[in-house]
């Protein structure tokens, strides 16, 4: 059930991220991997390739740090992501109209398909400080990833304060109002992986008992 789950995991990632590279447009530096939510399905698709290699092989459950703050980076996917298009649609998609299967994989099925595994068969959160760590970690880089490489090196979308961030209303907030966002962003992910901390600790117990 484990290797299947990966395998089956791993395979529909795979075709969904390879499905991107026929939705983007190529003209913009770093492509579709500008988004949030790209970088949240090429890291699972990396864990869930990782999981299925080693179940194969029959090799002990490893890479907790990493798979847990993978499953974060997807949490922060979809707790972004629905609460911007509840809001207005076009804070996350633009003037794009999005394929109905792609954003209902993305921004649900496959984080949760994620989070089930890491929680009840890799039992990624066991360790507490490497993993809220690693997703302090993956959180700046993607930060810096947008303010020092696509922000200057794009000249869309528009905004009223500047351009080339992916997101449009990024683009309508200042540097200081930009920090904010990101340090109450990084904050929820922080909070998210105490409450999969503990949601692994209690899958643990039950499991023993």
């Amino acid at each position: 059930m484990t290797i299947q789950l990966a395998k089956y995991s791993f395979v529909l990632a795979l075709g969904y991220w390879l499905y991107q590279f026929t939705q983007n447009s190529f003209d913009t530096f770093g492509i579709q991997f500008r988004f949030l939510t790209h970088w949240g399905i090429s890291l699972a698709m990396a864990v869930h390739f990782m999981n299925w290699r080693r179940r194969l092989a029959g090799l002990p459950e490893s890479y907790h740090a990493f798979n847990a703050a993978v499953v974060i980076l997807n949490i922060l996917v979809v707790f972004l992501y629905w609460r911007l298009y509840f809001i207005n649609p076009a804070l996350v998609n633009g003037d794009k109209i999005p394929v109905w299967h792609q954003e209902y994989y993305m921004h649900i099925l496959g984080p949760l398909l994620l989070f089930i595994d890491a929680v009840w068969y890799n039992r990624a959160f066991r360790g507490f400080m490497k993993g809220c760590f690693a997703t302090i970690c993956l959180c700046l880089i993607y930060i810096i990833w947008l303010e020092v490489l696509v922000r200057p090196l794009n000249s869309v979308p528009v905004g009223d304060v500047t351009a080339g961030l992916p997101y449009p209303f990024l683009n309508d907030m200042d540097w200081g109002g930009r920090q904010f966002f990101y340090i109450t962003t990084t904050g929820t992910g922080i909070f998210a992986f105490i409450i999969c901390w503990v949601i692994g600790n209690v899958s643990d117990r039950l499991r023993t008992d």
